[in-house]
């Protein structure tokens, strides 16, 4: 196994998901290829989100999950197979997302399957990626009135009141 692209595969997914969380739209955009597709399992929504292409996943994460959104994302237990410039992979996730705009608290668990390619610049970037909810709870913030957040990331506010 190339022990360099699995860390460089690794670096990538942890990138992807501090880019998501810190809100670094630009850095975020660096780590997909032109052609990605995103698949994200959404029951709250009760559809799976269907993004084409790098703009269309950068433009609907920006529009989400911007300054009102806190979100936090961990994966682990990582399965990569790689041959030759692609690989794949499977990653464990849980997250939480405090959508304030919605009065929402959603935490959840689900698996990554994801899709690289070496590109021309030698830097691994997601081809493919999605996921799939083992699990998936809402909380509305107007049910719990003593929930207070506090964030160390510069954003607007966060009123749970």
């Amino acid at each position: 196994m190339d022990l360099i692209a699995l860390e460089e595969i690794r670096r990538l997914k942890a990138r992807y998901l501090r880019c998501v969380d810190l809100k670094l739209w630009d850095e975020f955009a660096d780590v997909f290829t032109e052609d990605a597709v995103a698949e994200y399992d959404t029951p709250v929504l009760g559809k799976t989100l269907r993004l084409e292409g790098r703009q269309a996943v950068l433009d609907y994460m920006r529009g989400n999950l911007g300054a009102d959104t806190i979100t936090a994302h961990l994966v682990g237990s990582s399965e990569i197979d790689i041959d030759g410039d692609t690989a794949t992979g499977i990653w464990a996730l849980e997250d939480t997302v405090i959508a304030a705009r919605y009065r929402l608290l959603i935490r959840g668990a689900a698996y990554y399957r994801d899709e690289y390619r070496r590109c021309d610049d030698g830097r691994w970037r997601v081809a493919r990626t999605g996921h799939e909810r083992t699990y998936e709870y809402t909380v509305s913030l107007d049910d719990v009135p003593s929930l207070k957040f506090t964030a160390g990331v510069p954003q607007a506010p966060i009123d749970a009141t």
